[in-house]
């Protein structure tokens, strides 16, 4: 058996776009307008903004009577049902599968957001295991979160691949602990001063067409 690592965030899945579908939803909900929601999309900056610092600039700039854990709460219930699945990515894993590979999710987040994004998009069905850092307490690029994903696939971490579109978190992460790399550029530049990956794709599909090769 193969293994092949994916990460979860605008790999296999296009977070960016869930997190724009909630902005308009947000703005509709407390009758604020496009450009606050613009505003919202960049606030986030692709999801690296800490979440309590984000709510905490939310409710400020729109003077909101809703806490900051409640502001979260909301966002963790609602945005993983927003979160579109990458194109190619529903009929690919399949053929991955049935092709001889062992199929695994590695990601940084909030273990409830980030299972609940698996469970929502229907991927949970469609890998063979997943570790979440915050519920292994530790993320990438730590090795120990890939080889708790070989794990739970039953399959050796050694020349297995990482799929993912953060350079430090998949790509450096994944050379460190022994893997292939593909990086999903997202229509950016390699600007690491590290090592390259060992293959550029544009989406997650690509990089399951460079397998299947």
């Amino acid at each position: 058996m193969r293994l092949v690592l994916f990460d979860l965030d605008n790999t296999l899945v296009d977070r960016a776009e869930g997190v724009r579908r909630w902005a308009w939803e947000f703005c509709a909900e407390h009758r604020l307008g496009g450009e606050d929601a613009k505003w919202l999309v960049a606030a986030d900056r692709d999801g690296l903004e800490p979440r309590e610092a984000f709510f905490t600039a939310v409710r400020e700039r729109f003077a909101l009577h809703e806490t900051v854990p409640e502001l979260l709460e909301d966002f963790h219930e609602r945005h993983p049902a927003l979160i579109p699945v990458a194109p190619g990515v529903r009929g690919g894993l399949p053929r991955l599968r049935a092709a001889g590979w062992r199929i695994g999710v590695v990601t940084n987040g909030d273990a409830a957001q980030q299972l609940a994004t698996l469970v929502c998009t229907g991927l949970a069905g469609q890998v063979d295991g997943w570790a979440i850092s915050a519920h292994e307490g530790f993320g990438k690029p730590d090795r120990r979160l890939f080889e708790i994903a070989a794990g739970r696939c039953e399959v050796p971490l050694k020349g297995g691949w990482m799929v993912g579109d953060s350079a430090a978190a998949d790509i450096t992460g994944g050379r460190a602990a022994g893997l292939h790399t593909v990086w999903v550029d997202r229509g950016r530049r390699w600007l690491e001063d590290d090592g390259a990956p060992d293959h550029v794709v544009g989406d997650a599909a690509g990089a399951i067409e460079l397998l299947l090769r």
